[in-house]
């Protein structure tokens, strides 16, 4: 996996290959920040990564100088593998917290700019994930939800639902407030 742009570009990561996770593709990742590259000022957010892995959307968010990205991962090894990372890396601006990402959207009172969510693709209640984001009121006026997933979903009916990008097999179903 390597970082596609910012301050650690081309940095590559290479993660223990016993860890339970499914990084998004270094082309899908590349496609989802040309999209926003075009929406966000990247200094100006805040940013919440679930379902984080081994955090490769939070670098690519950190990099880009995001004013603070928070990665909740709930595997052990995963998150204590993405604070090793950003301390080599020396990077400031991510925060690990280790958590089941449905009880800290339950939890949490803080708001985010950005909201990318990358759950496991056979996870039976990934479809609960937009309404929850919406009804915690965890997203910011003019922010975004990202959520990645396989083909076999549709989002689209769902009122925030705006948009969908299909990079291979991966599919990234976009939510704001209209």
């Amino acid at each position: 996996m390597r970082i596609v742009s910012g301050f650690l570009k081309g940095r590559r990561i290479q993660a223990p290959a016993n860890l339970p996770t499914r990084p998004t593709t270094d082309f899908a990742k590349e496609s989802l920040f040309n999209i926003l590259n075009n929406r966000v000022d990247f200094d100006d957010l805040d940013v919440l990564d679930l379902f984080a892995g081994i955090g490769s959307i939070s670098y690519e968010f950190a990099s880009r100088g995001a004013k603070s990205v928070l990665a909740v991962e709930n595997n052990p090894k995963c998150a204590d593998f993405i604070k090793q990372t950003a301390e080599h890396l020396h990077i400031e601006n991510l925060y690990v917290m280790r958590t089941d990402a449905f009880a800290y959207i339950a939890k949490t009172r803080q708001t985010f700019d950005v909201i990318f969510a990358d759950p496991p693709y056979d996870l039976q209640t990934i479809n609960l994930l937009p309404s929850l984001i919406f009804e915690y009121n965890l997203l910011n006026p003019n922010g975004y939800f990202i959520l990645e997933h396989s083909e076999q979903y549709d989002f689209s009916a769902i009122s925030q639902f705006f948009e969908l990008r299909k990079y291979g097999k991966v599919h990234f179903s976009f939510f704001n407030e209209k």
